[in-house]
């Protein structure tokens, strides 16, 4: 299985690159993970928000097959502990899955038709944070989870 993480917007600030290189780099040596950044949209001071989150969503669609299972980082999605989080990847790998997919969007959200594809809809924590911030925070997370999985000394109960 392939587990990729899609973005809205790149990031220039280096200390956040660092920290999704090197949990990235520690990542693949349990999955073959993906980081993907779609460019931000261009003018959107004229674009209103629902139409700002229809043409992002275009985009994200775009970068999906049919048989992506597709999980949405949301306020009002599901929230896991650590553990919980670490089943949920392991039932995932267990079904058989290709790639399974996660989406940051952009500040206003997701579209529409973008909730319809969706899987599903995870929550990081009931506070709020950049959609820069939150990249190298879920990352972190899937490491973690793998550890988990394995029985490895990193996550402490």
């Amino acid at each position: 299985m392939t587990i990729k993480l899609i973005a809205i917007g790149k990031t220039d600030n280096k200390a956040i690159l660092s920290l999704i290189e090197e949990y990235s780099k520690r990542l693949n040596f349990y999955i073959k993970f993906e980081f993907e950044v779609i460019p931000d949209l261009k003018s959107t001071k004229s674009l209103s928000e629902t139409l700002q989150k229809e043409k992002e969503g275009e985009l994200i669609l775009k970068k999906l097959v049919p048989s992506d299972d597709l999980i949405l980082l949301d306020e009002r999605g599901k929230s896991y502990s650590s553990m919980d989080f670490s089943q949920f990847l392991q039932k995932k790998m267990n079904s058989g899955l290709k790639q399974l997919i996660f989406v940051i969007g952009g500040p206003y959200g997701f579209s529409e038709e973008v909730y319809a594809r969706a899987n599903g809809k995870l929550s990081i924590s009931k506070m709020t944070f950049s959609h820069q911030m939150i990249r190298p925070f879920f990352i972190e997370q899937l490491y973690r989870g793998f550890t988990i999985l394995r029985n490895e000394p990193y996550h402490h109960e």
